[in-house]
């Protein structure tokens, strides 16, 4: 794919903010942080538009709460056209790690993830929000 180049203009103050951060996040070069942004800002653009997405749910919980392994049972069956995968990992003796990988419309697996996360007895979930890719080079 050809590059192109262009020229940004910017206060020295917000680019030493800015080279400060990539430093930090070790990106190599200003140019690869700034499609890194634009980039993110597309994906966050599919997510608005309400396309077909890809992302991950994830939970932790003590799986000695039965009631609570039958209600994430219960959601995830009626998602089934959401979830692609999942991956249940036992952290310790009581707490489990489940990865729930998804693919849908985006407004879909944000109620998927609202279900989930409105169950009591989780102890952590988060949410992160990818695309499948069809509309980023």
């Amino acid at each position: 794919m050809p590059l192109t180049r262009f020229s940004v203009s910017l206060d020295d103050s917000l680019l030493k903010k800015f080279d400060h951060k990539i430093k930090n996040e070790r990106c190599p070069t200003r140019s690869k942080a700034v499609a890194d942004m634009i980039r993110h800002n597309l994906v966050e653009q599919e997510w608005r538009v309400d396309r077909e997405v890809a992302g991950a749910i994830v939970l932790v919980y003590n799986h000695h709460r039965p009631d609570l392994l039958r209600k994430l049972t219960t959601i995830q069956h009626n998602a089934h056209g959401l979830i692609i995968s999942t991956q249940h990992i036992h952290l310790d003796h009581d707490n489990c790690l489940e990865i729930v990988a998804v693919k849908g419309k985006a407004s879909e697996i944000e109620n998927l993830s609202k279900g989930l996360k409105s169950l009591k007895g989780l102890k952590h979930v988060s949410f992160a929000a990818g695309t499948t890719g069809r509309h980023l080079s």
